[in-house]
């Protein structure tokens, strides 16, 4: 998934490039507020913490696409991660991660399979990919697998650049 050029849009409506985090390690999230694991939201958040300054970043992409659990405006979603999980790792617009429509990140990365060997569809909302400094998808963590989780924080500490 080395393609640096697969056009992003931020959460503020700027427009990126996968290529703005190029060299970075990346985890991957498809984000909602309404759900049984917003909380991992608090995990996100110190992860990001914990090794940003060692070239890792989180970025967040909201969805709408499991039960309706992200059914907010850009504008309010920002604001609800800022107020309830003091959330300062990149976040995108919303996005669709399965079906027609689907983005093309997501085109690439469910291309990944999961430790079970199986590639495909997004299952539910804060499924995790982990993408090496050299675009890689190094990694695919489906939502029940916790930001703390040991095989993910080894993941990413195998993983971080230099």
């Amino acid at each position: 998934m080395t393609n640096g050029e697969i056009a992003l849009k931020t959460i503020d409506g700027r427009d990126t490039t996968l290529s703005e985090f190029l060299g970075k390690e990346l985890l991957i999230v498809n984000v909602a507020s309404k759900c049984g694991f917003t909380p991992q939201y608090e995990g996100l958040q110190k992860l990001y913490e914990t090794y940003r300054d060692r070239g890792f970043e989180v970025l967040g992409f909201p969805c709408n696409q499991f039960l309706f659990q992200e059914p907010a405006s850009d504008d309010k979603i920002a604001q609800f991660c800022s107020l309830n999980y003091n959330v300062t790792f990149p976040m995108f617009s919303k996005i669709k991660v399965n079906g027609p429509g689907k983005h093309p990140l997501y085109a690439e990365l469910t291309k990944q399979k999961d430790v079970a060997g199986k590639a495909g569809r997004v299952k539910w909302n804060f499924e995790k990919f982990l993408v090496s400094p050299s675009g890689d998808v190094v990694g695919r963590f489906r939502t029940r697998t916790t930001p703390d989780a040991p095989e993910l924080v080894e993941a990413i500490e195998a993983n971080l650049p230099g």
